[in-house]
């Protein structure tokens, strides 16, 4: 390895407590850091030239350097070229490639080119210029940096006037610094997972990781090592199949990439639209669709490329393919399955299987469905409902004897009346009908059900007629007949319950009293 230049400032100090102190060599290698044969090499390259303090001191650092060592760059000789260390940026962001491999491929070029310490000092030099973001080496499809605009765009509402400021989402990839951006009406997880999706469609495939600022729709828990990915956009990962990789809690070197494409859309798309006037979000964002299209086509003087270049070159071949199925937007919460086996879900009640009464379930909505899951696996389906304080049950999920119970419809109950009888089926209909809440008509009808398994169809048949004469509408006025013997009596009918005797459960009848 070539032996690295001393440092001016340290070959300055030398001479000083050289020449104008009068140190010796051995105090001048302990007070400055460097080897006795360093000592010796400067000051004799000084003597030499005829140089003392007054003269060293007057000259320039780099003026310095070409007198004791000669320039550093000297006139290169065409058969040796300096590898471009912008182009050796560019293709380290590429998989796989590496600093060695470019060395081989550029002796391939130039065999007589410089040997692999001089050409990877060529590119550290070069990098050591450059702004501290751009120190980061990005892998081509490897990230997709997203975040939001502090300065906020708008539109004017045409019917009122009114002015509506909106979110500016801004995502980059890192290898190239290909851009999206767009407005959405809020920052919550459902205008930020769609964004996500849009972003990805608008770059045509899926990087490895996605890269987000540590923000309420990303993150639940804030934490430098093990952040809490908020549930929502963590499926949208899987859905992608891609990792969610939030950026450190003060970190912005994590998310340089998009701190930087954030300013830059600042500048080059918000500044432009400052004088227009766009009256809708639609608007708005097919104006910025027209600007990110020139940012992207804008020529960046570092890389001598446009970004739209980068991405067809880099990130494009690298990114793997979208999935065939659109992400569907899901809310997620933590439920409790309550005593009768439903659990909230917004405003609704949603059943599960009755053996995890009390349990906590985690409830999936999306905009037609909701599920329920216990332990990450799915107990409950359900089509969506917006009806406040109403039930969806299933009927799988109730223990056995409220299956049995709930398979009593009005229909089936007005069937089997029918087979006792006309006038058990018109007495079943009056109670049904009679009934504020349905659930008490059906055990109304079972009674009369559990009646005829007693008595027999006839001898029940016989009691509705009679209590229907008697405007009975109850499962107990047809007990009462039933236990009385009324039912055995000559029938009575509608034209005789001005006369008739009332008959209910409170009657005894005469044999009470004897």
């Amino acid at each position: 390895m070539a032996t690295e230049r001393l440092a001016m400032h340290q070959a300055r100090e030398i001479l000083r407590q050289k020449l104008s102190l009068r140190r010796s060599h051995r105090e001048v290698m302990s007070a400055v850091g460097v080897s006795m044969g360093t000592v010796s090499k400067v000051v004799a390259r000084a003597a030499a030239l005829g140089l003392d303090w007054a003269a060293v001191d007057a000259v320039a650092e780099d003026a310095l350097e070409a007198l004791l060592f000669g320039a550093r760059c000297a006139v290169q000789d065409s058969a040796r070229p300096l590898p471009d260390p912008v182009a050796l940026h560019v293709e380290l962001r590429r998989a796989g490639v590496t600093l060695q491999l470019l060395h081989l491929e550029y002796l391939e070029r130039h065999p007589g080119g410089y040997r692999y310490t001089k050409f990877c000092g060529v590119y550290r030099e070069w990098l050591e210029r450059r702004a501290p973001t751009m120190r980061q080496v990005h892998v081509a499809g490897d990230k997709m940096f997203v975040d939001y605009s502090g300065k906020r765009p708008h539109y004017v509402e045409p019917a009122t006037g009114e002015i509506i400021e909106v979110e500016l989402f801004v995502g980059v990839l890192g290898a190239s610094s290909y851009t999206y951006a767009e407005a959405t009406r809020t920052q919550t997880i459902v205008d930020f997972t769609a964004s996500n999706a849009r972003a990805m469609t608008f770059f045509g495939g899926v990087p490895n990781a996605i890269v987000p600022d540590q923000l309420k729709s990303a993150v639940t828990v804030s934490d430098r090592y093990e952040a809490g990915v908020q549930r929502t956009f963590a499926e949208l990962g899987r859905h992608y199949d891609t990792t969610i990789l939030p950026a450190r809690p003060r970190s912005p070197r994590d998310k340089a990439k998009v701190e930087v494409a954030v300013q830059v859309a600042q500048r080059w798309i918000l500044a432009r639209m400052r004088n227009e006037r766009h009256e809708s979000l639609g608007a708005l964002n097919a104006r910025i669709a027209e600007l990110c299209a020139e940012l992207n086509l804008r020529v960046m003087r570092h890389y001598k490329a446009s970004r739209r270049e980068l991405y067809e070159r880099l990130d494009k071949p690298a990114l793997r393919v979208l999935p065939a199925e659109p992400f569907v937007h899901a809310e997620w919460e933590q439920v409790r399955l309550n005593i009768d086996y439903h659990a909230k879900v917004g405003e609704h009640f949603y059943s599960a299987p009755f053996t995890l009464v009390h349990e906590v379930l985690w409830a999936r909505t999306t905009a037609t469905t909701v599920e329920l899951f216990h332990r990450g696996s799915r107990v409950a389906s359900h089509v969506g409902s917006s009806v406040i304080g109403r039930h969806t049950t299933d009927d799988k999920h109730m223990p056995v004897a409220h299956q049995k119970h709930a398979e009593w419809t009005p229909s089936r109950i007005l069937d089997w009346a029918s087979t006792v009888g006309p006038m058990t089926a018109k007495l079943s209909a009056a109670i049904l009908a009679e009934r504020r809440h349905p659930e008490h008509g059906y055990r109304s009808c079972l009674g009369l059900f559990r009646l005829a398994k007693r008595f027999g169809n006839e001898r029940v048949e016989a009691a509705c007629a009679r209590g229907l004469a008697v405007g009975a509408r109850s499962y107990r006025h047809v007990d009462s007949i039933l236990k009385h013997g009324l039912d055995r009596e000559p029938a009575l009918d509608v034209a005789s319950r001005e006369t008739a005797s009332v008959v209910h459960e409170n009657v005894r009848g005469s044999d009470y009293y004897h």
